[in-house]
């Protein structure tokens, strides 16, 4: 034991580190993650594996800046990397991607576009039409970004040529984008709300629920009332080969979607769940021929990628996320160790006092500007959780309604800022559609700003929920779900 404050645990644990620059000095690692990526979107280069770029070279000056033994900062730095909260999340992810790979291989989104058309709905109510399917294949697939991309390739130049209006169109994309990757149990920002916050995945779905259709509600009204626009863009040629791309086939997708959702509320871990919907939808696309087993996965030792198929797709998309997370819950753990976490905590216990509502705003801004800087979500979210955990354990409010927050600004503020990557990657998509039907018109990321209103209306309730306590819950002794603070935390 040294006067520099270290110790050691009988398991090897660092239980605290000295830094230069005291509590602020443990903070640079996340610190410089956070320039590094508010930086990189402003110059809009960035991605995931420039995020764990970033991350890296932030872990890095931390041990530069560790005044204690950099044996220790190190043994610090690895106890942050094997938290469960990082591990489990990878596997959630990892089955989670696999599942989403699957129904689309399956046909899921054609099977949804075809309804849109089958319907004869044009103008607004093709676009109330369009958030509502979004919502539901995005929920299915648990991708905000997989739908922005399938549904701009699809719908939006259906969508024009029914007389949809493109910016509203654009919009109720976006916004059908936001209430899948906030309500969907198998959404990569589900998992990472859950698990930072010691909840169950089912538990946290449940909870949520009535401030998703509480957004979803006003946003198809409006939609549907603002949504007409000029339907003498396009042909008929192109709405017949839109069609002709499409199956109702794909529907069938449905059955291991709805599998996987009961099973989840039911109670069943999510892993279970998800590994479920994989197996009963291979049967269905190998019977019904919508894919060979090949697509599914198959070895090809042609290429470096020697595996392939949907399942690899589905856990290659996670990869880097992967990595970056568990690099920011280490991050994370530093702050503890450092004393930063405690720092910030006292110095919002002064301001909060003992107001719930204090309390909850701080929660809600402290997400909302992470999430204003940081343009991937996930990200933004896993950066953010360590502090909503903090203060929600502080006033013991319930883990459910602390990942409530968590998810629910960074699913919304996500699809909203013209910055934001999915904004992003829909405009792009939307500009590469038009080398096909060069009369598709463009809209904007400033456009489509103001009219993503699921987002909106979601950041705006969550607020309101913070500022009101509507739907507040505390944790009793043994964490269950109570209406009252226990006294003893008064």
């Amino acid at each position: 034991m040294t006067d520099d404050s270290e110790q050691m645990e009988e398991n090897n644990k660092v239980t605290s580190l000295n830094f230069r620059f005291g509590a602020f000095g443990a903070a640079i690692p996340l610190i410089f993650f956070v320039a590094w990526a508010v930086t990189t979107s402003v110059l809009q280069i960035s991605s995931e594996i420039n995020l764990v770029m970033g991350a890296i070279i932030g872990l890095t000056l931390g041990l530069l800046l560790c005044k204690s033994k950099w044996e220790n900062y190190a043994q610090g730095l690895f106890d942050g990397l094997a938290q469960p909260i990082g591990v489990i999340a990878i596997v959630a992810w990892f089955y989670a991607g696999m599942f989403s790979q699957v129904l689309q291989l399956g046909g899921l989104v054609e099977g949804l576009v075809w309804i849109g058309l089958a319907t004869g709905v044009t103008g607004g109510l093709f676009v109330a039409l369009t958030f509502i399917l979004a919502a539901v294949f995005s929920t299915a697939v648990g991708t905000g970004y997989g739908t922005t991309v399938a549904f701009c390739t699809l719908m939006f130049p259906a969508g024009i040529v029914t007389g949809a209006d493109p910016v509203m169109l654009f919009a109720a994309i976006l916004a059908g984008a936001v209430f899948g990757d906030n309500l969907a149990p198998v959404s990569d920002t589900t998992i990472v709300s859950a698990t930072t916050q010691d909840a169950d995945v089912p538990g946290v779905v449940r909870s949520r629920f009535k401030y998703s259709i509480a957004a979803a509600i006003p946003s198809v009204i409006l939609f549907a009332i603002f949504g007409g626009g000029d339907a003498s863009n396009g042909n008929q040629e192109a709405l017949t080969n839109i069609a002709s791309s499409t199956d109702p086939i794909g529907l069938v997708m449905l059955i291991p979607f709805v599998l996987v959702l009961i099973l989840a509320l039911m109670g069943h871990h999510l892993l279970t769940s998800l590994t479920w919907g994989i197996i009963s939808s291979i049967p269905l696309i190998l019977l019904l021929n919508l894919g060979s087993f090949s697509d599914i996965i198959h070895f090809d030792s042609s290429t470096d990628a020697v595996i392939q198929g949907a399942l690899i797709d589905g856990i290659t998309g996670y990869v880097n996320m992967a990595i970056l997370i568990i690099l920011i819950v280490a991050a994370a753990h530093l702050l503890r160790l450092g004393g930063t976490m405690e720092t910030i905590t006292n110095a919002a216990m002064t301001w909060i006092r003992s107001s719930m509502r204090r309390a909850e705003t701080a929660m809600w801004t402290i997400v909302a500007l992470l999430n204003s800087a940081i343009t991937i979500n996930t990200a933004a979210e896993i950066a953010a959780a360590p502090f909503v955990k903090a203060i929600g354990e502080k006033y013991r409010i319930h883990r459910y309604r602390r990942a409530n927050m968590l998810d629910a600004v960074t699913s919304a503020l996500g699809y909203i800022f013209p910055w934001g990557a999915p904004v992003l990657l829909g405009w792009s998509t939307i500009q590469t559609m038009q080398d096909t039907y060069s009369w598709l018109p463009s809209v904007g990321p400033t456009e489509v700003f103001p009219f993503v209103f699921q987002g909106w209306f979601l950041t705006i309730i969550m607020l309101i929920a913070a500022l009101t306590s509507w739907g507040l819950r505390f944790e009793g002794e043994n964490g269950e779900s109570v209406k009252q603070r226990p006294e003893e935390d008064q």
